[in-house]
């Protein structure tokens, strides 16, 4: 009876972990993914908000096209119309599309000048992309922290402790994780190297998505609300491994992070190790971006 329990328990936890928030791609899912930051929530309301204007349209649309289709089909109407002009029609499908997109762009430009107004930074992180890496520099920091960050190998997974498929997925868990505080401001600068192509830096979750381009560095900036492991992908085509360029943030505690700081300019492998043994849950399971929408 115990056993029994204890699977149904285990069922139940899978069930809920492989649930819409956590911070991956799902199969058959249709809607973004759960919000993690106060720029993502604002993303996704305005996602919902212009469906109230895309599916009604879609429909009217569709609705003119089987009246014409029907009603003035050649059998149905031999003598077409001569009319050259409605007054009417004319001043409603002017007003019409001004009217939606004045109560689009509104909300649009709020939202575009809350990703591109950087607030006051808690810390800064350099994001260097390269033919197929990405290479992070922690600055500000009395113990300088950098190192490259690839896609988690297959036959890797053992020695890193990373066998959880379902923490770890495959072609977007890597090596080296991104690790950031909750709750801070993070400001992020994006760049590609000199001798490289263009590439980009891409965070569903976060509502992040900002090109890295050679020879130039743009800034975005982002405040993970919750704890966990969060996967973007470079979505600039930029070669053959394109596909194979993935993005971890692991986002811990200020004092977790704190101590992995510590730690890290030193021996990042040894940081890494004792950061997942403090995240990761008693039964081997790492709370996979348990973010929750609000």
């Amino acid at each position: 009876m115990n056993r029994a329990y204890a699977v149904m328990t285990a069922l139940i936890c899978l069930l809920f972990a492989s649930a819409g928030y956590a911070a991956q791609p799902h199969p058959w899912q249709i809607d973004l993914q759960a919000p993690a930051t106060p720029i993502m929530h604002q993303i996704r309301w305005f996602e919902h908000y212009t469906l109230w204007f895309i599916v009604p349209i879609t429909l009217l649309v569709l609705a003119l096209i089987l009246v014409v289709v029907v009603k003035f089909r050649s059998s149905a109407n031999p003598v077409p119309s001569r009319t050259s002009h409605n007054t009417m029609i004319e001043i409603v499908w002017t007003l019409g599309p001004v009217l939606v997109l004045f109560f689009l762009a509104i909300p649009s430009f709020n939202l575009l000048n809350a990703q591109l107004e950087l607030p006051d930074a808690d810390m800064t992180v350099k994001a260097t992309a390269t033919q197929w890496q990405w290479n992070y520099e922690y600055e500000g920091s009395e113990n300088p922290v950098a190192f490259d960050s690839f896609m988690l190998k297959e036959e890797d997974r053992t020695a890193a402790g990373k066998t959880d498929v379902a923490a770890y997925p495959r072609l977007l868990a890597v090596d080296n994780e991104m690790v950031v505080p909750v709750g801070k401001t993070i400001r992020l600068l994006v760049t590609a190297a000199p001798s490289d192509v263009i590439h980009a830096f891409a965070m569903p979750a976060f509502g992040l998505k900002i090109d890295a381009v050679p020879g130039r560095l743009n800034e975005t900036w982002f405040k993970a609300e919750n704890e966990g492991l969060y996967y973007g992908q470079c979505s600039e085509l930029c070669g053959k491994d394109h596909a194979f360029m993935p993005i971890a943030i692991r986002v811990v505690s200020e004092d977790r992070y704190n101590a992995w700081l510590a730690q890290a300019g030193s021996d990042l492998p040894g940081a890494n190790k004792a950061l997942m043994a403090a995240v990761d849950r008693p039964a081997g399971n790492l709370a996979v971006a348990a973010n929750e929408s609000k």
